[in-house]
């Protein structure tokens, strides 16, 4: 009989699969978070202003797309260039406040169903702040 002793190492020791699952889920929200991010960014006011529900100050908006990109950059960079890697998790924390505020802003403002993309975009930062947490060591 033989016995297998594991240790719980978060994502050092996890298997190829996990990690890759997690490079996924990196790379899908940097995309989101970059185009979202840039768009906010580089769109003229009066075009953002007039597709909002709810009137948001211009100072807000853009302050949140600075943290969209900033966001964006935390999640890819520090993983490919093994340089802050403990940055990663607190991008992917600050991006999960960001969409904590949009889902509950969609859900009082238009409909349940319009807040599935940052409730979905919430619970895949969650998964990578979660998943990347042995980062957080490598300081």
């Amino acid at each position: 009989m033989q016995m297998v002793i594991s240790v719980n190492r978060g994502t050092v020791g996890c298997s190829r699969k996990a990690s890759l699952a997690l490079w996924a889920a990196q790379s899908l929200l940097a995309i989101v978070f970059l185009f979202a991010g840039a768009f906010k960014l580089t769109a003229p006011w009066e075009v953002m202003a007039s597709q909002m529900p709810v009137a948001l100050p211009e100072l807000f908006v853009r302050f949140i797309a600075v943290c969209e990109v900033l966001g964006a950059l935390g999640l890819i960079l520090p993983g490919l260039t093994r340089i802050g890697r403990a940055l990663t998790p607190v991008a992917a924390a600050g991006l999960l406040v960001v969409m904590v505020g949009a889902t509950t802003l969609t859900v009082a403002t238009v409909d349940v169903p319009s807040a599935t993309l940052p409730f979905v975009c919430g619970v895949l930062a969650t998964a990578v702040v979660r998943g990347r947490a042995s980062w957080l060591a490598d300081r």
